[in-house]
C-alpha cells in the first residue's frame, strides 16, 4: 500500500509540474482556447510563437497567460496586460546576449493613461529541457533587474524653480525649465521617474526607457537604460539621459 502511495504521489507531482511549467505536445488551437475561455492575444510573425489569456471585463486587463512555444505550453497566472487593441503584447525573438542563440522576449502593458505608460518585460532563454525520457527546447525565465531601481540607485537629481539637474556618474545635464511655465504650486519638490516606463529591443540589445516630470505634467526627458547579460541576469551596460526637445 505505501509502495503505491509513492507511486501515486510522485505521478501527481510530475503532473503538476507539466500543468504549471511545460504542456509537452499540447498545442491548444484556436477553437478549444474558446472553449475553455482563452483568447488568442497575439502571435510571432511566423505564428509559432502564441499568447493566450483570459479576459477580465471587470477590470479591462487580460490575466492568466498561457505562451504556446512551438508546442511547448507555460502557463503565467499571474501576467497581466491591458485589453486596448493599440497595447496588445510583444512578442519579440532575436538574439540579444550575444550568444549567437535567439531569445524570447514579450513586453506586456500593465496600463496607460493621460502621461502615464507601465510596461514590464519578460526575457527567456531557450534550453534544453529534459521530462521524463522526453527532451525538447523548452523557454527559461531570466530575471530582468527592475528599470525603476537602476534610476533610484544610479541617478542623483536636483529641482529648483529655474532648473532640473540629472547626474549620472561624470555626466551632468542641467535643463532651463523657465520656459516650461510650470506654477511654483504644482512643481515638484523633486524630479520624479516611474510615469512611464517602456521597453524595446534597439540594434539586439534590449533597452528600457524612464520618464522624468517635474509636475503632473511637466515632461522634462527619459533615462535610457541599455541593459546586458551578466551574472545570470540582466542588469544595465549603459544609462544615459535623454532631455525633451
Amino acid at each position: 500500500m505505501r509502495k503505491m502511495y509513492v507511486v501515486f504521489l510522485i505521478g501527481m507531482i510530475i503532473f503538476l509540474f507539466k500543468s504549471y511549467f511545460f504542456e509537452v505536445g499540447f498545442a491548444i488551437t484556436k477553437d478549444e482556447a474558446i472553449k475553455v475561455e482563452y483568447d488568442e492575444i497575439t502571435k510571432s510573425e511566423k505564428g509559432d510563437i502564441i499568447l493566450y489569456a483570459t479576459r477580465m471585463n471587470m477590470n479591462d486587463v487580460y490575466t492568466d497567460f498561457k505562451i504556446d512555444f512551438k508546442g511547448v505550453i507555460m502557463s503565467r497566472p499571474f501576467w497581466i496586460n491591458t485589453t486596448s487593441p493599440a497595447w496588445h503584447p510583444e512578442i519579440i525573438y532575436e538574439n540579444i546576449n550575444v550568444d549567437g542563440k535567439k531569445e524570447l522576449i514579450i513586453i506586456l502593458t500593465r496600463g496607460t493613461g493621460t502621461g502615464v505608460l507601465e510596461r514590464e518585460v519578460h526575457v527567456f532563454h531557450i534550453q534544453d529541457q529534459r521530462l521524463g525520457k522526453m527532451f525538447f527546447d523548452g523557454p527559461v525565465e531570466v530575471l530582468v533587474d527592475d528599470p525603476i531601481a537602476i534610476v533610484l540607485k544610479n541617478v542623483k537629481t536636483e529641482l529648483s524653480p529655474n532648473k532640473a539637474t540629472v547626474s549620472i556618474d561624470d555626466k551632468k545635464y542641467v535643463i532651463d525649465i523657465k520656459s516650461l511655465g510650470i506654477q511654483p504650486e504644482v512643481l515638484f519638490s523633486d524630479i520624479y521617474f516611474g510615469n512611464s516606463v517602456d521597453f524595446e529591443i534597439k540594434d539586439n540589445q534590449l533597452v528600457a526607457k524612464v520618464g522624468g516630470i517635474i509636475s503632473p505634467s511637466g515632461y522634462i526627458g527619459i533615462i535610457e537604460i541599455t541593459y546586458m547579460f551578466k551574472d545570470k541576469m540582466y542588469q544595465a551596460k549603459s544609462i544615459d539621459f535623454k532631455p525633451n526637445e
